[in-house]
């Protein structure tokens, strides 16, 4: 199985006008990605799709907005 950058998941949930729940999040992404998809990031890799938004938030790429979960563009490196 092909791993998937983090990088996917940030600009998917940046290039929402919604603001959804962390849960939502979960769902949306393993719609998208399938449920048993494996992300890697620049420094860790083999994550499920709860252990990268558990990366993502421990390294400020996300935050709490409005009862729901958004990350701004600029917080997605470039390479």
């Amino acid at each position: 199985m092909e791993s998937i950058h983090g990088h996917e998941v940030m600009h998917l949930i940046a290039g929402s006008s919604e603001s959804r729940s962390r849960q939502d999040w979960v769902s949306v992404i393993e719609e998208k990605f399938g449920a048993s998809a494996r992300f890697h990031t620049c420094s860790a890799e083999n994550l499920s799709v709860g252990q990268l938004l558990d990366f993502l938030e421990e390294r400020g790429k996300f935050a709490s907005r409005d009862g729901g979960v958004r990350i701004d563009r600029g917080d997605i490196c470039d390479h």
